[in-house]
């Protein structure tokens, strides 16, 4: 079979994107209604409450990355229809909009709205979400092709296993997508230090490869600047106690995701790609915030390896648990959605596996669900860059 041929069923949406989920969306995009978003979400079956804790005070490029990650998930593939509340009606009025431009059903309600009684907003939004439940409920898969496929790549609590075997078999199957005109996305930019000449030189362009190497000093900069001794502190006390040994261990490792295809370039924390292909996103390594990061940009499904086992999946996109560690994978059974151990113990080929776990990638994103899903063992984290007033 050929990447050509590679098929999942998902939602197509009319801003050409094809999501792995047909949500209905509860948005909450100040702090003051996260509350009632949950209110809301909690009378509504099958809906899904995202939300920031976050609102009035934020400045410059952090407002801006705020703002950006709420559109992204306010027009996220995997959500069929949207509704938007918060205390901010400008801001309400313009993440609405951009979910109104983008095809999906779409309603907004503000706490001013409602006379400043939650009780009210809770019960509109009720009526609201029901509105939009059933305006999606409708709603087909149909058959695309990878170049549908957005993947976002992580790693956490990672072991030897992950960097020699678990990665790699994830950057087979990054090649296989990005070569049927797929999009796939690494962040975690302080887990390139030590690696990011290997990044850099796979950039299409010196600029793209300036970008690289420019992030990874950056990250280092800050944690210097912060009094802060990476040595201990990345690869963490749990990543040291299962057997890396240092930053440049862990990051040769980590970088094993993102495969051998060219870099086309470097994002902003939860900017969107511009188009398909292989990119890099400048972006916090705590797993909340990094996958979240993945999915304000549009990722339909997450590949996550760990090695000695971390639960943590987005609310948007189905994430795929992922080990090569066969002690793991013994003692945490059914929570690794994909046990590579065979890999690791030489019985099993990575090509092989490879193409088994773009088959599992390919039915989760046609409806499958995953453990993280299964268990309720999800969030979203929108990451935080400055002061606020």
């Amino acid at each position: 079979m050929t990447v050509a041929t590679i098929r999942f069923r998902g939602y197509p949406r009319r801003d050409g994107r094809a999501g792995s989920r047909n949500h209905l969306l509860i948005l909450s995009v100040t702090g003051l209604t996260g509350p009632a978003a949950r209110r809301i979400g909690a009378s509504l079956r099958g809906s899904i409450v995202v939300g920031t804790p976050y609102g009035s005070g934020l400045l410059g490029a952090d407002a801006a990355a705020q703002e950006r990650c709420l559109a992204g998930l306010a027009t996220h593939p995997n959500a069929g229809a949207v509704l938007v509340v918060g205390g901010d009606a400008p801001l309400v009025e313009r993440l609405a909009g951009a979910a109104a431009a983008s095809g999906r059903p779409v309603e907004a309600l503000t706490i001013d709205g409602c006379g400043h009684d939650l009780l009210a907003l809770a019960d509109r939004g009720i009526r609201a979400g029901l509105r939009l439940a059933k305006a999606i409920a409708g709603a087909a898969r149909v058959e695309v092709g990878l170049d549908q496929l957005c993947l976002g790549l992580e790693c956490g609590r990672s072991d030897p296993s992950s960097g020699l075997v678990a990665n790699p078999v994830v950057g087979l199957v990054v090649d296989r997508v990005v070569d049927g005109g797929g999009t796939a996305i690494l962040g975690e930019t302080t887990e390139w230090l030590g690696a990011e000449h290997r990044l850099a030189a796979r950039a299409v362009d010196a600029a793209t490869g300036r970008a690289i190497r420019e992030a990874a000093d950056r990250r280092e900069t800050m944690a210097v600047a912060a009094g802060l001794d990476l040595t201990g502190t990345n690869p963490s006390a749990t990543n040291i106690a299962a057997g890396l040994s240092s930053i440049e261990e862990k990051s040769l490792g980590a970088v094993a995701k993102a495969g051998s295809r060219p870099i086309r370039g470097l994002l902003d924390y939860g900017a969107s790609p511009p188009g398909p292909g292989l990119w890099v996103m400048d972006a916090p390594a705590y797993a909340p915030e990094s996958v979240t990061g993945f999915t304000a940009a549009g990722a339909n499904l997450v590949l996550f390896t760990t090695g000695v086992g971390n639960a943590y999946g987005s609310v948007l996109a189905p994430t795929i648990k992922i080990s090569a560690n066969p002690e793991t994978c013994a003692r945490l059974g059914d929570q690794v959605d994909v046990d590579l151990s065979g890999v690791f113990t030489g019985s099993d080929r990575p090509e092989r596996a490879a193409d088994d776990l773009l088959a599992l990638a390919c039915s989760v994103a046609s409806g499958r669900r995953v453990t993280a899903e299964i268990l309720g063992e999800t969030d979203e984290v929108l990451a935080r860059f400055g002061p606020a007033l």
